[in-house]
């Protein structure tokens, strides 16, 4: 019978449900305690456990794991340590094991030029067939590597093809993070993220984009702090995830969110949410997806690469009422500020944007508006009036230092759009009390230029990274 411990602490639990990506349920450290190590992840919000195989033995201990215990998945593949067992049984064990229906990765492959266990030779060898294996049967990869950046990018580049996976428990730097990403791959972050003198992987933690981003324990090993000593395991994931919330600047439900979607999209486990959401709460703002309509064609706009912001999805089968978006919102005061913020520009929907601040307004909330600043080109007149006193802050996205370059990084549905941007930034700097000019720090778009601008405009200039989504 398949165990369901995961599933009676489910039923209570509402936000912060995580993935352990990567775990050795299999090794002895957790012989006959792991009944109690999963009570212990089911009661921290642990919704799926990803069991990773290294050797013949623990392969088909894992298998056995993910059999009897309905939340936890299987990947089966032999270690770079044991490399020099990858004979051609071995070959075709993994290759029937692959098969098994709670099989979702091939893995942990890779190169381990630390210690040595199998020779180089042995090691690439049994790493492009692995990933030969993860290709033929469309399974991500699971990848490890120890000293040995500089080949296992090479052996990806040249092997990997279209096969997507994730490189595990990374300690690499952001060039190579980002040479990974390139490939499709992403990025784990494990408890070492928590050490003390861990400042480079920090940084790449920070600067991972949202849909590239997972976490793990890779339990037994690398407890984070202030678990560290203790023999790691899958309730431990929180003080990881915790850590990252704080490096990247958000809450704890926020990266929960994210790499909960991200692992259930590259493993194929779980139920990812079809249905946009009309309202979505980042940090400890409300935001509001009005419309996916947009004036401007930018091509840095997620919306061009993703429906998913900070793991909500915001792709809408119809606009929301006033009504539906102020039911959504319930209380405005539980938030610091209710913001009109999707897919797409909010202006093109003035008067549900103006019923639906009034009403916030009225019930003690704030209102921002994140706009292209299209909205006197839209509806042909100053608008600008209409927001007074219902909309406490305006962000109005530049996005370029000259006519020029708006013309040909935002692709506007107006003539002469970037002067028209910066007349509504002048109307709204006499009436609303605050406003802000955004910029996205593209290669093409001199920043200071923008800031000069602003600077003259008399309002501030906020930099927006790349990639860097709400």
């Amino acid at each position: 019978m398949i165990n369901s411990l995961f599933n009676i602490k489910r039923m209570t639990t509402i936000i912060q449900e995580l993935i352990d990506t990567h775990c050795h349920l299999d090794m002895g450290a957790f012989e006959g305690d792991i009944d109690a190590v999963l009570k212990r992840a089911a009661d921290a919000n642990i919704l799926h456990i990803i069991n990773i195989g290294s050797d013949r033995e623990g392969n088909i201990k894992g298998l056995s794991i993910a059999r009897k215990y309905q939340n936890i998945y299987s990947s089966v593949g032999i270690h770079p340590h044991d490399a020099k067992t990858f004979d051609e049984l071995t070959h075709s064990e993994v290759r029937r094991w692959i098969k098994e229906p709670k099989v979702v990765a091939v893995g942990e492959i890779g190169l381990d030029y630390h210690y040595m266990y199998s020779s180089k030779e042995a090691q690439i060898e049994a790493f492009k067939k692995q990933i030969a294996l993860a290709r033929d049967s469309g399974l991500p990869v699971i990848i490890h590597s120890r000293e040995a950046e500089d080949d296992t990018m090479k052996i990806l580049r040249q092997e990997a093809g279209d096969i997507a996976g994730v490189l595990h428990c990374f300690a690499g730097d952001i060039k190579t993070a980002e040479e990974a990403m390139e490939l499709g791959f992403f990025i784990s972050i494990a408890g070492p993220v928590t050490f003390k003198k861990a400042d480079r992987l920090r940084e790449v933690a920070k600067n991972i984009p949202d849909e590239r981003l997972l976490i793990e324990t890779d339990a037994p090993y690398l407890s984070p702090e202030p678990m560290r000593g203790k023999r790691n395991e899958p309730a431990f994931l929180k003080y990881t995830a915790e850590a990252v919330a704080k490096i990247r600047g958000v809450k704890l439900e926020d990266i929960a969110r994210i790499t909960t979607l991200n692992a259930k999209s590259l493993f194929r486990i779980g139920v990812i949410p079809e249905k946009g959401e009309i309202a979505y709460r980042i940090r400890n703002s409300l935001y509001l997806n009005v419309t996916s309509r947009c004036t401007n064609s930018c091509g840095f706009c997620v919306r061009f690469n993703t429906n998913f912001v900070k793991g909500h999805n915001l792709k809408l089968d119809k606009e929301p009422s006033a009504e539906e978006l102020i039911k959504a919102i319930r209380n405005p005061d539980r938030y610091k500020e209710i913001v009109f913020c999707g897919l797409g520009e909010p202006m093109l929907r003035l008067d549900v944007v103006k019923e639906v601040s009034a009403w916030v307004k009225q019930k003690g909330g704030r209102v921002r508006i994140n706009t292209n600043g299209h909205g006197n080109l839209i509806h042909k007149r100053n608008i600008i009036p209409e927001l007074s006193g219902i909309v406490d802050s305006l962000s109005i996205s530049l996005d370029a230092d000259d006519a020029v370059k708006y013309e040909q990084v935002c692709k506007p549905a107006f003539t002469d759009a970037f002067n028209g941007v910066i007349s509504f930034i002048k109307e709204a700097k006499n009436i609303i009390p605050e406003v802000t000019v955004t910029v996205v720090a593209i290669p093409e778009i001199d920043i200071d230029k923008c800031r000069a601008i602003a600077e003259e405009l008399g309002v501030e200039l906020r930099v927006r990274e790349f990639n860097a989504v709400g």
